[in-house]
């Protein structure tokens, strides 16, 4: 499925909508260039479940967790990992098979450790200066 973003309002709106859908275990899989807008996804997808701090890019410490929405959130930012195995000292597979929702930036970069259902989200920049192109695999329908 393609989805056009034609403004930051429209990637709020989809976060959040996706966000209703969304259930425990979980995982969002965000790919893209650099400004593409993946934290700001990140931080409506957040809003829509209901989290109320404030969403900062996990950058240096690879995950933060937010607990008081309707679920909890991962938001991981794997951008510096170098290896894989720094994944499994960090026991991301508590984070991915837990009782929350994982949302991760850069996934490209540790793909084979994401898991074949997850959704994934490649955004691309459009046609004008603030639109967006989402390409995405396996986007919940309830």
């Amino acid at each position: 499925m393609n989805k056009i973003i034609q403004k930051e309002s429209d990637t709020w709106d989809f976060g959040r909508e996706l966000a209703s859908k969304l259930k425990p275990g979980d995982i969002i899989a965000l790919i893209g260039n650099l400004g593409t807008g993946k934290t700001t996804l990140t931080k409506s997808i957040a809003e829509g479940l209901g989290i109320k701090d404030m969403i900062t890019s996990p950058t240096f410490t690879i995950v933060q967790e937010y607990h008081d929405g309707r679920l909890p959130l991962y938001h991981f930012d794997v951008y510096r990992i170098c290896d894989l195995e720094e994944m499994y000292e960090l026991g991301y597979e508590e984070y991915f098979y837990g009782k929350g929702v994982c949302v991760i930036e850069w996934a490209d970069l540790i793909m084979e450790l994401i898991p074949k259902e997850s959704i994934i989200i490649r955004i691309e920049y459009g046609s004008s200066e603030d639109e967006r192109v989402y390409y995405i695999e396996n986007l919940p329908r309830c």
